[in-house]
Formats: structure tokens, C-alpha cells, sequence
């Protein structure tokens, strides 16, 4: 057995609200054209191909606070996570569980309807952006999502980058070019959210949080040895803000805080990049995923290469198993036998 652990579908009645509500053309485009995103009956004969293959099912950008503001998102969130449970009845075999998606830029609408995705839907856990509108997550009024997910339900946290091609890098542009934002600004987004989550004492303050990042933790497990030699320096550069306490005050050296973040395999097919991502984080934290459908197939590519990345490292069997489904099941608190 596979467990996909990060994946993405759009239902048609979310996406037709997101062409109705969201001012990205661009995403529109995106969306509308790719079928094995909303298309779910094609979506499951393409997954034929691999009968061995379930996918956990989380709902794809734009996430309900890009699209409307906190007296739509709910709606929008709601919609997205009735369909997916929805879809998880209808295909068990190819569906077992969903992600719920929260309206974050609404927190009180969020922990309801996150408490009522996971108790009425089945809902395995929850999804966040890594910043809500650009907001970061570590302010304190985000962090009662993480304390109920993580106290109260005991799940973990999928965090999916967003960073909008408005976004520019330059002074003299309004926009990023090439489509950079997406390729290179997502997982910088993802490397700093962590980066947040990790100085603010968010793991301190939660340390069962079991968070996953997408991409196999960004940044964090090529520039590792960056990480860990300039942030034990934190404070040596900054003279308006007392970092040196800061160092002094956490339980652990920064870099053992990094580690305690999940990953995926989603990394494009390259085995070396999920070989220094294993090296990072250890076969204990590493979780079998694939974007499905964002690969130039529309569908089928991300399944197939992530699989083979995986085979082409030549890894025991036991951490085989880890990755392609039993940290999944321990996550998620599902148990072993899919269902018939």
C-alpha cells in the first residue's frame, strides 16, 4: 500500500465560486484547465494504473481566504469540505480520508468548521497556507487553530506555500516574472514559515504539533549546515532586537527545532533532493506524496516519478514501508486495512 499523503482536488462547486469570487486570472486559467483537479471520475480511472495507491485528499490553492473575505470564506470552506468527504464515500478505495480546509482568515468560523469537518466528515487533519494574506501564522491570533487541532483532535497540519505573482521581487516591477513566485517563491515561503513557526516558541507551546511541510521541507534540508551555523549566531547582526536571549531561552539549538517538522516526497521525481531531505529529517518523518495533478501530464507524472525517486535510492525495506504508508497511518490515526 501508498498512502498520498499531499495531494490536490477542486470540486466543481468550489471551483465555480473561485471563478466567481477570485480576482487571479491567472489561477483561474490554471484551474479551470487542469480535469484530474475537478474532473473525479476521470481522476479515478487514472488511478487504476496503480491499484496499490490511496490518496488523502486536500483541497488546492486558492484556499477559501484567497478567494473571499471572512464573511465568505466559511461558506467556501464548507463547500470544499462536504464535497471531499463527499468523494471519500463514493471511492473509499481510492479516497480514504480528506483534509478540511479552514477559513483562516476568519478564526473563530475556522475552529468551527474545523471541529465539524473532522467530528461530522471524518476529516484526518487540517490544511493552512504559510501565511494568511501574507499575515504570518505565528501571530497570536492564529494560534488557537493550532492548539485545537493539536490538543483537542490530536491531527496533524498540512501547511501548503502561497505567494501570489503580485508579489514582486523588485522595487522597480509590480509583479514577479517567470512565474518565479510559484517555482522558487513557494518553497522560500515554506522555509520562512517554518522559520517563524520555530523562533516564536510555536513547538515549545505545542510540542506534540505535527506539522507536515510540502516539497520535503523547502529549503531547510539543502542550506541545513547555513541553518545551523548562522542562526547559533542569531542576534550577531541585529542590534535593535535582544536575539542573543532568545537563544538563551529555547529548549533546544534552533536546528533541532527544523527537524521536528514533517515532509513529503513532492519533489519533482529527483531522488538526490529527497535523498538530502531523508538525511534531514530521517525516514521516521518523511511521508510518500505526489501534487497530483500539477505535473506536466496533468495527473499520472508526479505518481509515477515520486515512486521511482523513492525506488532509485535503494532504501531498507522498513523505510520503505515508513515512508509509503506507515508514518501516514500514525499520523493520521487510520488504521491498517484500507477499505473494501
Amino acid at each position: 500500500m501508498k498512502i498520498d499523503i499531499y495531494n490536490h482536488v477542486m470540486p466543481v462547486r468550489y471551483l465555480e465560486m473561485m471563478k466567481s469570487h477570485s480576482k487571479d486570472a491567472g489561477i483561474i486559467k490554471r484551474m479551470s484547465g487542469l480535469r484530474m483537479l475537478w474532473d473525479i471520475e476521470a481522476r479515478v480511472g487514472m488511478l487504476d494504473q496503480w491499484p496499490d495507491v490511496r490518496q488523502v485528499l486536500t483541497l488546492s490553492l486558492p484556499s477559501p481566504e484567497l478567494v473571499g473575505g471572512p464573511e465568505l470564506s466559511p461558506e467556501l470552506a464548507r463547500i470544499a469540505n462536504d464535497d471531499m468527504a463527499a468523494m471519500c464515500t463514493k471511492w473509499p478505495q481510492k479516497f480514504p480520508a480528506f483534509v478540511a480546509s479552514l477559513p483562516m482568515n476568519n478564526v473563530p468560523a475556522a475552529l468551527e468548521e474545523m471541529d465539524r469537518a473532522i467530528a461530522r466528515l471524518g476529516a484526518r487533519g487540517v490544511q493552512v497556507c504559510t501565511s494568511v494574506n501574507g499575515r504570518p501564522l505565528d501571530e497570536p491570533e492564529f494560534f488557537p487553530v493550532f492548539e485545537r487541532v493539536t490538543k483537542h483532535h490530536d491531527l496533524p497540519i498540512w501547511m501548503h506555500p502561497a505567494r501570489p505573482a503580485t508579489r514582486a521581487y523588485y522595487v522597480n516591477e509590480t509583479k514577479s516574472k517567470y512565474e518565479i513566485w510559484q517555482v522558487l517563491g513557494w518553497p522560500y515561503e515554506t522555509s520562512v514559515a517554518m522559520a517563524r513557526i520555530v523562533f516564536s516558541g510555536l513547538f515549545d507551546r505545542l510540542p506534540d504539533m505535527r506539522l507536515i511541510t510540502h516539497h520535503c521541507g523547502a529549503m531547510i534540508p539543502f542550506f541545513s549546515g547555513r541553518a545551523e551555523t548562522l542562526w547559533a549566531q542569531l542576534g550577531s547582526r541585529t542590534a535593535d532586537e535582544n536575539y542573543e536571549d532568545l537563544l538563551k531561552r529555547m529548549a533546544k539549538k534552533p536546528i533541532e527545532y527544523f527537524r521536528m517538522f514533517y515532509a513529503d516526497t513532492v519533489l519533482g521525481g529527483s531522488a538526490s533532493a529527497l535523498r538530502c531531505g531523508l538525511d534531514f529529517f530521517g525516514a521516521d518523518k518523511v511521508v510518500f506524496a505526489s501534487d497530483c495533478p500539477f505535473d506536466p501530464e496533468g495527473g499520472p507524472m508526479f505518481i509515477r516519478e515520486g515512486i521511482r525517486s523513492i525506488e532509485d535510492l535503494k532504501l531498507p525495506e522498513p523505510d520503505k514501508r515508513k515512508i509509503y504508508f506507515e508514518n501516514a497511518l500514525r499520523l493520521l490515526r487510520m488504521p491498517d486495512k484500507p477499505p473494501r
